[in-house]
């Protein structure tokens, strides 16, 4: 256990409890208010709440490190759960050589042949939506559409998909402890986890798919043939989960925030703003983990050598510190630097897939929806990491 300096703020808060996931943002309120860091005593680990400590220290990989993982278990001191991520779970210079590979194969211009297809299924899937009048959100939109275009762009076949989303429950639940949220997400692991080992192997991926450009990385002397496989698994595993919780906290907002739909529908361009404006006010990933490479000093903080940090990316962004009415919904805000998708090497490797995805889906709802607003109570998906909606009862009108 790591030794408190008596200047160290303990907190009694516990970040993975049930009702704090709920509404976390009392408790990150908390945080941010006991100062630069702090220690919580429950998981004997440290935490960073406060914008100004979040970024830097998802900037700096050096004193930050990623390699002992980024979820709570200490792969220096536990053997983690599954085989380490060559992309969010290692450090330079192994990061920067696999990290090429998958920047390569996701560069924007490389995804632009994507966007015509993308845009084609999302109006599709809103007017399936508007059709019915009366929906869920969550299944019919959020999920719906993001499970339809990005396995058909990474080269995977129809069988089986049903097994992404419980795949990525388990991955992001196991960031956090292994408590009760995390087994019961493994309850499915038996058949889960060998689907997606077996659907990332080369043979199994469509010819002209974003996984089959990984694994030229293989001819070309940049990566194993066991590696391509493992960096196929983390771009499953990056590019749904967070954007299917990103789209339906989106539609939320939207029909919670009746003013700022009326200004989205005047001007379907804000599309990407709107998106971005809900990666910051509900940020898909709520926290990662670090483990700190030297001693470091905060305000006369003392954090020792091999210690876990928790850095909560949603608390930074609700940082009234650094964003002006923080908790106010606002299409129109400048939101960049937000962390919502994490900044800097490790940032993550599905964002410009997701933000494709959301600008289109959005774009196509402003265009054909006179009015949105909720049609029953929305039910909270609880994850160690993620915050979305398991359901997102809502009714449209068609423009």
């Amino acid at each position: 256990m790591a030794e408190v300096l008596e200047r160290t703020p303990d907190l009694d808060i516990d970040p993975y409890d049930d009702a704090f996931i709920a509404d976390p943002y009392p408790g990150y309120a908390s945080m941010r208010s006991a100062g630069p860091a702090f220690y919580m005593p429950k998981y004997a680990c440290w935490g960073m709440a406060r914008y100004k400590e979040v970024r830097p220290a998802l900037l700096d990989w050096k004193t930050y490190g990623s390699g002992m993982g980024v979820g709570y278990t200490h792969f220096g001191k536990e053997k983690p759960w599954r085989p380490p991520s060559l992309l969010l779970e290692t450090d330079p210079p192994l990061h920067d050589r696999t990290r090429r590979v998958v920047d390569r194969v996701v560069f924007p211009p490389a995804l632009q042949r994507l966007r015509e297809p993308f845009a084609k299924e999302a109006t599709a899937a809103v007017e399936r939506v508007v059709a019915q009048g009366r929906f869920d959100g969550v299944k019919e939109l959020a999920e719906a559409f993001p499970l339809k275009v990005f396995p058909d762009a990474v080269g995977l076949d129809v069988d089986g998909r049903e097994n992404l989303l419980p795949y990525g429950d388990m991955v992001f639940n196991g960031f956090g402890p292994l408590n009760a949220r995390f087994k019961a997400s493994t309850a499915t692991a038996s058949t889960v986890v060998p689907w997606i080992m077996a659907k990332c192997s080369r043979a199994a991926l469509a010819p002209d798919g974003l996984g089959a450009e990984i694994y030229k990385a293989v001819e070309a002397g940049e990566a194993t043939e066991e590696e391509a496989a493992m960096l196929v698994r983390s771009f499953l595993s990056a590019g749904l989960d967070t954007t299917v919780a990103a789209i339906g906290s989106a539609l939320y907002l939207l029909a919670t925030n009746p003013g700022e739909w009326r200004k989205f529908r005047a001007d379907p361009s804000l599309a990407k703003n709107v998106f971005e404006e809900t990666l910051r006010m509900e940020s898909p990933i709520q926290n990662l983990f670090r483990t700190t490479t030297r001693e470091v000093e905060l305000d006369g903080l003392h954090i020792p050598v091999s210690e876990k940090v928790l850095l909560l990316l949603a608390s930074a962004n609700r940082d009234p510190e650094h964003w002006q009415e923080p908790d106010r919904f606002d299409i129109t805000r400048r939101v960049q630097g937000h962390v919502g998708f994490g900044v800097g090497a490790h940032v993550c490797i599905g964002q410009v897939i997701a933000r494709m995805e959301g600008e289109l889906l959005l774009t196509a709802l402003a265009q054909r929806v006179a009015s949105i607003g909720l049609a029953g109570p929305p039910i909270r998906r609880f994850n160690n990491a993620v915050r979305g909606f398991a359901s997102l009862p809502l009714d449209v009108r068609a423009a």
